[in-house]
């Protein structure tokens, strides 16, 4: 099991070298997991005093209620990779500035300002700081409220903002891709990829402490754009730990939610949550693409299949995000395209070989109703999803298939569409 959170702010160089050395160790027992093959979690060698992470934030009173689309909404987990963790909430303006935010952290883990304590959120994000047990370990949040981001609606995205992402405390770095607000600001956690989990394949390079370049990952913001920058999406090699444990191949993603971390050693379909709150109804999803298929389609045991050729793949679906007893649904790899949740998906039949910028299209289709209350409450998700092997998820397809992505628009009807 990975180790939750990226403790920083160490303030003397010998806790530093400790927790370097901790955090490879716990790196080295994850892909031993992965390369054995086993699904169990592996022993936690990391001294547990020095861990200092918020794992769930919440608000708590009935008086906020309507500030939120959903109850649930009021409560947060926080992912081991955010720094920046925010609630959801109907109008930024609206929200009341003074507001009460409660924690649950790592054992022994402190906060300031104190948890549950009333502050001021009318100037932005507050800082909280959490000390680990040992007194000494720090990490930093910014803590605070947005207005859901609605990517690619009705407007072109060509992919320009990104950002460069340093993997834990080794010379690894990945590429993320940014999405911009309402306000302008931008949000680095509307799009996600597998690119974290594919730190895994990487150990001995950890353990020496030598570098990978973002180009090297399967999801890359490649500079040769039809407008400007792009997507680059390449299904590479995991290594002899990857073809050990029948996953041989990594496929590049780029898709609309989050990349949990904590599956990516044991289960990577439902490391990739897949959808944001949404309240339009899709129609139609254009874009450009580029795509070369690599020689060689090999199955999760890394046969050559000689017959099967790989194919990219590009398909959204709209679903709804609360089952019948009000609880959270969240799609993974594994029923994004067949969970009984899905009101409306929309898929790219073919994307042959080609190596021009050509136009693809996709249109929703589905009889389900679409409930216009549930809908302007966000009640429902959408899904976008872009690979550059079909069967990626399963670990089956060509390494060097490569497939650029640019200039995508989510056409959406309008409220006063019938």
């Amino acid at each position: 099991m990975l180790r939750k959170g990226v403790c920083k702010d160490i303030k003397t160089k010998t806790d530093k070298k400790k927790m370097r050395k901790n955090r490879l160790l716990l790196q080295a027992c994850a892909i031993a997991v992965l390369a054995l093959g086993f699904l169990s979690s592996c022993i936690r060698n990391e001294d547990p005093t020095m861990e200092c992470d918020i794992e769930t934030m919440w608000i708590e009173g009935d008086e906020y209620k309507p500030y939120f689309y959903d109850v649930n909404d009021m409560k947060k987990v926080v992912l081991s990779t955010e720094s920046n963790p925010t609630f959801n909430v109907r109008s930024v303006i609206l929200m009341p500035n003074k507001v009460a935010v409660h924690f649950t952290l790592t054992p022994g883990a402190t906060i300031s300002p104190e948890n549950g304590s009333v502050q001021d959120f009318s100037n932005g994000d507050v800082t909280y700081t959490v000390t680990a047990e040992d007194g000494v370990t720090t990490r930093t949040y910014k803590v605070g409220f947005r207005e859901p981001a609605l990517p690619v609606t009705n407007r072109t995205n060509s992919f320009e903002d990104y950002e460069e992402v340093r993997y834990s405390y080794s010379q690894i770095y990945y590429h993320r891709f940014l999405e911009t607000s309402s306000t302008g600001e931008k949000l680095n956690n509307v799009w996600a990829s597998g690119n974290e989990g594919f730190c895994l394949s990487m150990l001995n390079r950890i353990l020496s402490n030598l570098p990978g370049r973002p180009e090297e990952f399967p999801t890359y913001s490649d500079p040769n754009g039809r407008t400007g920058r792009c997507v680059k999406l390449q299904t590479l090699s995991t290594g002899d730990l990857g073809k050990s444990s029948h996953r041989p191949i990594a496929a590049g993603n780029l898709f609309l939610g989050r990349f949990n971390v904590t599956y990516a050693a044991t289960n990577s379909l439902l490391a990739t949550e897949m959808g944001i709150p949404f309240n339009f109804e899709p129609v139609r999803v254009t874009g450009y693409y580029k795509y070369t298929r690599g020689k060689e389609f090999t199955d999760k045991d890394s046969r050559i299949i000689p017959d099967r050729l790989d194919e990219a793949d590009i398909y959204a679906v709209l679903y709804l995000n609360k089952d019948e007893n009000g609880k959270a649904v969240m799609l993974n790899g594994g029923n994004v395209l067949t969970s009984p949740y899905i009101v409306r998906k929309a898929r790219v039949a073919s994307l042959p070989p080609t190596e021009e910028w050509t136009p693809f299209d996709m249109f929703f289709e589905g009889d389900k109703k679409i409930d216009a209350e549930l809908l302007a409450n966000q009640g429902y998700n959408l899904a976008l999803v872009f690979s550059s092997s079909k069967e990626g998820a399963s670990f089956e397809g060509a390494i060097g298939s490569t497939l650029y992505i640019d200039d995508v628009v989510v056409s959406v009807k309008n409220k006063e569409e019938k």
